[in-house]
């Protein structure tokens, strides 16, 4: 699975960004999934539902299928919520995709591109991050990884799938 991970600060523009690569890469007839990252415990299922009954009952894993969707419901297991593998355990899921966008996780080690903002935060990331690949900004910076364009997503594409070593 090639993965990509969009980072950046609160309200950056990381899930504009990626809505809008998965629009560019999906013209050009790429097939590409989506991971939002979150450090929060969320319940994803809802309380009450008879998925969420058949958990709460003791369930391992619990699976909705209709007929358009399709959905899984597993706990993180502990080591894999600490592993730099973790996203292994989705791999199966995402075979049919050319690239992976994840949203946030500053931890991976995986590659890394960062939207950045000034009117957001004062510096990128990238300037104490060394595992990130590059900046995605309009504002004017100087930093030792190459900084793109927001406003240019086809070209943005390009390089995404260039940094995937998917060109």
């Amino acid at each position: 699975m090639k993965r990509i991970h969009i980072i950046g600060r609160k309200n950056s523009g990381k899930t504009t960004l990626i809505v809008d690569l998965v629009r560019e890469l999906t013209s050009l007839g790429h097939h590409v999934g989506t991971i939002k990252h979150t450090h929060h415990h969320h319940e994803l299922d809802t309380p009450g539902k008879d998925s969420h009954q058949h958990r709460e009952a003791g369930a391992r894993v619990v699976g909705i299928l209709s007929p358009g969707m399709k959905a899984v419901f597993q706990p993180t297991d502990r080591g894999e919520a600490e592993s730099t593998d973790r996203y292994d355990s989705l791999a199966p899921m995402y075979t049919g995709c050319k690239v992976v966008l994840v949203e946030g996780d500053l931890q991976t080690t995986a590659r890394k591109i960062e939207v950045w903002r000034a009117c957001v935060t004062k510096a990128p990331l990238a300037s104490s991050d060394s595992t990130i690949s590059a900046v995605v900004t309009d504002d004017d910076v100087s930093l030792s990884v190459p900084t793109w364009s927001r406003s240019d997503i086809s070209r943005l594409a390009e390089r995404l799938l260039e940094i995937a070593g998917l060109s």
